[in-house]
């Protein structure tokens, strides 16, 4: 009974990865890495014409800054190292001009009593140093987590944790403390084993991806706005949205792909910008709106009540499918 119950709670999970797996578009090949150093990208990052990316778990501290297109397309152009043994490194996020966060923020048993971020410079050429680097803690203890995001508007950083039945994104404070741990608030709930995020770059939606699907949520609701299916990818890792908004993927491998993702139409009329883009934030550097934090706990407390609603009945269809199980094999 118990393998019985086990294939039953799993098979709306498999079957959803089957169907995206089989409906997603291919992508076109914006460019492939030549490096082979890099050799599981996990975070992207992409600006300027350049990409960042680091290696997942295992790797020393660096992040690669690759050429995007042109004649250097897929080439390393520069390197820049910031620590010997990170524990384990799984996410980039915007930071400041010529600079992105580094997440470490793995931990597949949940048994860490801390993660890290790290603010390091990046762009041509070779670097290395000691840079910033800030302590963060969960309000409700440890988890794992490969999605770091900040918000273009505010600066201010997000995680979101990777969970088999759904992840939940998780607001740092305003101002981080470097001489403290930092405490991560759980406030709005996110897709099931998130892998990368990214804001459109007005700040007014952002994008989750898992392995075969990502979807899109407008901001600061979290509402859900469109689902996009991932070309089928080894184990993708990465998701990055360019200046222009156009979406694009990466994967763990050596030589492999960055793709550009064909947005539906729904979507792409949901991100598109506004005529009349709001005025620029005045807050400093990380602090966010007040306004856009509420909004977002709002929307926690309508997804949880749903999330709750949509366990029961998946809770109570099974309590009543064993019935029938039990009856049937009684009959015998």
């Amino acid at each position: 009974m118990s393998r019985l119950l086990a294939v039953l709670v799993a098979l709306p999970f498999l079957a959803g990865g089957v169907t995206a797996a089989l409906t997603a578009d291919r992508g076109e090949v914006v460019m492939t890495f030549s490096d082979p150093e890099v050799v599981e990208s996990s975070g992207l990052v992409v600006r300027g014409g350049l990409l960042s990316t680091i290696n997942d778990s295992g790797d020393t501290g660096r992040v690669f800054t690759v050429a995007l297109d042109g004649a250097e397309a897929g080439d390393t152009v520069g390197v820049t190292r910031f620590a010997e043994s990170p524990v384990d490194m799984e996410a980039l996020a915007p930071a400041g001009p010529g600079e992105v966060w580094v997440g470490d923020i793995g931990d597949n048993g949940a048994a860490r009593s801390s993660i890290s971020v790290t603010r390091v410079p990046v762009g041509r050429g070779e670097r290395s140093g000691t840079y910033p680097t800030f302590e963060l803690v969960y309000a409700d203890g440890p988890r794992d987590a490969e999605t770091l995001l900040s918000h273009p508007r505010t600066g201010r950083l997000y995680v979101v944790s990777k969970q088999i039945f759904g992840g939940v994104l998780y607001a740092a404070p305003r101002r981080l403390d470097p001489d403290r741990p930092n405490q991560l608030r759980p406030i709005a709930d996110a897709i099931p084993i998130a892998t990368d995020g990214a804001f459109w770059p007005d700040g007014k939606h952002l994008v989750v991806r898992g392995y075969a699907r990502a979807v899109v949520y407008a901001w600061p609701s979290m509402r859900a706005v469109g689902d996009l299916s991932l070309p089928d990818q080894d184990q993708g890792e990465g998701i990055a949205v360019t200046p222009d908004g156009r979406v694009l993927v990466s994967t763990e491998g050596q030589f492999t792909d960055v793709l550009e993702v064909r947005l539906p139409r729904d979507v792409r009329q949901a991100v598109e910008p506004t005529p009349e883009p709001a005025e620029p934030s005045t807050a400093a550097e990380g602090e966010a709106d007040a306004t856009d934090e509420t909004a977002a706990e709002d929307a926690t407390t309508v997804g949880g009540l749903a999330s709750l609603g949509f366990v029961m009945a998946v809770f109570v269809g099974l309590i009543a499918l064993l019935g029938v199980v039990g009856w049937v094999v009684r009959r015998r």
